[in-house]
């Protein structure tokens, strides 16, 4: 007994699946670029800007929390020991720049000193973080 089999089909795309697959790829890269927002430092009550703005070229992130403790990207660091860190951390940069997130909290006195010794590791190009007003 003989059995035609037709091989004369064309061959075609699925779109459904497709579709799916390239939704599921846009959702992966969206929350792949939210995971990596500009927040590197530890989380402490900033305060609030109706202007704020993100410079996303700086290099390191230092945070200082209200009790005076001092972290550069999340290692706690001795505020005498800022500046050599800050030296050692940035010295392959041409421009370094440093996030400063400190808490809405922290004492004028305080958030100067660390300034100072930011500057006087060279780094000029200081972005005091805030929030955004909604």
């Amino acid at each position: 007994m003989k059995i035609n089999l037709q091989t004369n089909k064309k061959a075609r795309i699925e779109m459904l699946p497709l579709i799916d697959i390239v939704f599921l790829l846009l959702v992966f890269f969206i929350y792949a670029m939210l995971s990596m927002a500009v927040h590197r430092g530890l989380p402490v009550a900033l305060p609030t800007s109706s202007s704020a703005i993100i410079d996303k070229e700086l290099v390191l992130s230092v945070t200082v929390k209200t009790d005076g403790t001092i972290y550069i990207n999340k290692e706690q660091i001795p505020l005498n020991d800022l500046t050599s860190v800050l030296i050692s951390k940035t010295k392959e940069y041409k421009e370094p720049g440093v996030l400063l997130f400190a808490d809405r909290d922290l004492s004028y006195q305080k958030l100067f000193s660390v300034m100072d010794q930011i500057r006087m590791a060279g780094i000029n190009r200081i972005s005091l973080q805030a929030e955004v007003n909604k």
